[in-house]
């Protein structure tokens, strides 16, 4: 057996200092549509680093820095219109922040981050519930650690408002908003 292969099966202490894998995280919502469909989409571009302490949870702390512009949905119209006033407002406010204020294992691999969501100029408290899903040394010998995490908010709570009435009852875009993290974190030298 491989000394990577071993220190994968091998449970390794995830305390520490990390920075998220852009090319391994995906940051994500979903919203119903139409009240028939659901609308996923995603950030492309965004920036993160977390403490991890894995003997006293209470300590962690994690901050993600989401670039607004880089919204995508699938469709150049619609994120073309998520970037505006109506929505983002990408020019006026580029970024989203998340910074925790909190953490607690929940049970065992199940954690809850709380921490304050700015978007726009509304900064409201939100709870993401995390699992891990994984740790271990990569072949490069780096640490990683992965967990997958959402979150449900109201977007109204952020202002975001915009909407139109389906004639049959019911509008166009639900309240309603699930956050999706797909999360890959290195630990840092």
């Amino acid at each position: 057996m491989t000394e990577a292969a071993t220190a994968v099966n091998t449970p390794l202490s995830l305390t520490g200092d990390y920075t998220l894998d852009p090319t391994h995280t995906r940051i994500g919502f979903s919203v119903r549509h139409a009240m028939v469909s659901n609308v996923k989409g995603q950030f492309g571009t965004f920036s993160g680093t977390a403490h991890l302490d894995e003997d006293n949870v209470a300590n962690s702390y994690a901050e993600v820095d989401i670039d607004v512009a880089s919204i995508t949905t699938g469709n150049d119209d619609r994120d073309n219109h998520l970037r505006t006033s109506d929505f983002f407002d990408a020019e006026k406010f580029p970024k989203i922040v998340f910074k925790a204020t909190g953490a607690e294992q929940v049970g065992e691999g199940q954690h809850v981050l709380r921490g304050d969501l700015t978007i726009k100029d509304v900064t409201r408290p939100i709870e993401v519930h995390f699992e891990e899903v994984g740790r271990g040394l990569d072949p490069w010998g780096g640490f990683r650690i992965g967990f997958e995490g959402s979150a449900t908010i109201s977007r109204k709570d952020w202002g975001l408002t915009y909407n139109m009435a389906i004639e049959t009852g019911g509008v166009v875009i639900a309240d309603k908003v699930k956050l999706e993290f797909d999360v890959e974190a290195v630990r840092n030298a």
